[in-house]
């Protein structure tokens, strides 16, 4: 079982290490995140992140192994499609930049995480969790369609890291 917490700025260096290392593992596997160090997540975003309250860590035991973000932060293209409720922008969580170390990849960490975050949705305001997924990232879809998420949609969305790409956009009603 993993103990899931709030990140602190002391936690910093952790998570960028983290990230720079989940990245560099992943650069040559099926299903690799497109994330690209320095580029995204930046220094800034996780610090924000920090700033926010909205970044959250994974812990087996004293080891880090797995991150994630959950805001209300969304892309425009969120906006043009049609999602199964009419939430305000407070009262839906979206979850970015999950990722789990690769040597615990396969063991239902992701899935923690995620059920963390359902549970923290349900005990706020928060009526739906949204996330988008690269068209081309088989597990990660599967694993939010196991966890109940609806598939609404496929749209363009240009990140940093991935440029112009095709994502499908999910959605959990709480």
């Amino acid at each position: 079982m993993i103990t899931v917490k709030q990140a602190k700025m002391v936690d910093y260096d952790d998570v960028e290490r983290f990230y720079s290392e989940l990245i560099e593992s992943m650069r040559d596997a099926e299903f690799k995140p497109e994330w690209e160090v320095g580029v995204y997540p930046t220094e800034q975003i996780l610090k924000d992140a920090i700033k926010e309250k909205a970044l959250f860590l994974a812990y087996l035991e004293n080891d880090l192994i797995g991150a994630m973000i959950l805001n209300h932060d969304c892309e425009p293209e969120y906006d043009s499609v049609k999602w199964q409720t009419d939430a305000k922008e407070d009262e839906v969580m979206i979850i970015h930049l999950l990722g789990v170390a690769p040597a615990h990849q396969g063991k239902g960490i992701a899935k923690q995480m995620v059920s963390k975050a359902i549970e923290m949705g349900k005990n706020g305001a928060i009526i739906a969790i949204r996330l988008d997924v690269l068209k081309k990232n088989t597990p990660a879809a599967k694993l939010y369609i196991s966890m109940g998420f609806q598939y609404i949609d496929s749209v363009k969305i240009f990140y940093e890291d991935t440029g112009l790409a095709d994502f499908q956009l999910y959605e959990l009603i709480l």
